[in-house]
């Protein structure tokens, strides 16, 4: 099967920023969204790839459009305007998410390229399907990182009844981000 990005690319990204007008709860939304498109999108062209015996010609289109597919995803989430106090951990979600779409691109050059080409199987088995692989594990890491931090804003529910406390400090977010679908067999 055709690997694809979950869910967990929309949480690596989402507690990111700081300093925006959105509550951490509309960032989520927003930036689930966006992985939620991103997502779509890749399930589609894998459904697609499935569907058919595929040429040469059909692995470059489905590689053009797969980076692409991650190309406008980082472009929704660099443009967001994220709650107030989490810009170190966008900062990272954004470098890792970079490096995946680097390492993306380059395995796609190298498919591309390659007599197996229409051989998904054997992408993944080669140094840059590999490198995928590295940074999905720091993705990983990084989103165990980002669901605790999404965790602690239950431990917040004790100061909700202090006025003098400001409402980004008091805002609980429950969500499980799903950092357990980072990991695949290949």
């Amino acid at each position: 099967m055709i690997r694809i990005m979950t869910a967990f690319v929309a949480g690596v990204l989402l507690v990111s920023c700081g300093g925006g007008d959105l509550s951490l709860a509309e960032y989520n939304t927003e930036g689930t969204a966006l992985g939620a498109a991103m997502q779509e999108r890749i399930y589609q062209l894998d459904a697609e790839w499935d569907s058919q015996t595929a040429t040469a010609e059909d692995v470059r289109t489905y590689w053009d459009q797969r980076i692409e597919a991650y190309e406008t995803a980082l472009g929704g989430f660099e443009a967001l305007e994220p709650a107030a106090g989490v810009a170190e951990l966008h900062r990272t979600g954004m470098e890792l998410f970079t490096k995946l779409v680097a390492a993306e691109s380059a395995l796609a050059e190298r498919v591309i390229s390659s007599d197996m080409a229409t051989v998904p199987e054997q992408w993944w088995n080669t140094a840059e399907g590999e490198a995928v692989g590295a940074v999905e594990d720091e993705i990983f890491s990084f989103c165990l990182v980002f669901q605790a931090m999404y965790d602690r804003t239950v431990e917040r529910v004790a100061l909700s009844d202090a006025p003098w406390i400001p409402a980004q400090m008091k805002e609980i977010v429950q969500v499980d981000i799903g950092c357990e679908t980072v990991r695949r067999d290949h």
